[in-house]
């Protein structure tokens, strides 16, 4: 069964189909497109080598419309992140907290901001909107040794790699006014960009459904996976509603 993103509406309705694909032993697989772009796995392998500590990851995605009458912004395109955050992350968020707006009488929000929390200092925030002037596809993930920017929209240097940050002493006598100077030194090294696998991002997921059903595989989309990201939309929801409330997952999890 191949699902198109979200892969339902409910994280009870996920859990279901979650349940009844391991029943019949079935492949399950959900159509998250982003995650088999050359882009996204080309980040994932750099966070798995080469980027230290994670920090943060950053991502914007807006454009004007359009214009959603069943769901909101956060359903209809912060799960595009979420499946790709989902992916080249190697940890699993802890909570969610939502805010936003509707500036159409009677509509979903069209606007929201959503930040994930996670057991260590890593934090994530996602930034979507119908309602804006120009189209921005951009993320940034900061690590302790390295930092990526990925840019949808770029034509061919989709990620860049910079050789960015901080050093820390933790050994400096400084004292008084100078003491944050001696404590926080600033790296800049070289920038690149990697050369990517341009091959169609839904060629390839839909070579690997057909090699999962074929040699009874785990999706890297699959049902689990999918489970993850509508369990997130819920809870920010949920923290939506609430004005920004904090929403733990397990807590999420429990209710669903």
């Amino acid at each position: 069964v191949f699902v198109e993103k979200p892969m339902a509406s409910t994280t009870e309705e996920a859990a279901r189909m979650v349940e009844e694909a391991a029943r019949r032993r079935l492949v399950l697989a959900v159509d998250h497109t982003f995650v088999h772009t050359g882009a996204v796995r080309k980040m994932r392998e750099l966070v798995e080598s080469g980027l230290g500590d994670m920090y943060y990851y950053d991502s914007v995605r807006v454009n004007l419309g359009l214009f959603q009458h069943d769901v909101s912004v956060i359903w209809d395109l912060a799960v595009h992140d979420l499946s790709i955050l989902d992916h080249v992350l190697q940890e699993r968020p802890v909570a969610v907290s939502a805010t936003g707006m509707s500036h159409v009488l009677g509509e979903p929000e069209n606007i929201a901001y959503l930040t994930l929390f996670f057991e260590s200092k890593l934090i994530a925030h996602i930034h979507v909107n119908w309602l804006a002037p120009v189209k921005v596809r951009r993320t940034l993930i900061g690590g302790s040794n390295k930092m990526i920017v990925y840019d949808d929209l770029e034509p061919s240097e989709k990620i860049k790699v910079y050789d960015k940050g901080i050093t820390m002493n933790p050994n400096s006598q400084a004292y008084g006014e100078k003491v944050h100077q001696m404590l926080v030194g600033y790296r800049s090294g070289d920038m690149w960009a990697p050369k990517l696998d341009m091959t169609e991002a839904l060629k390839r997921e839909l070579d690997q459904f057909v090699d999962c059903i074929e040699q009874n595989l785990r999706p890297i989309t699959d049902g689990q996976a999918g489970l993850r990201v509508v369990r997130i939309l819920e809870a920010a929801s949920r923290s939506l509603a609430q004005r920004g409330r904090i929403i733990e997952l397990e807590e999420a999890r429990r209710i669903a």
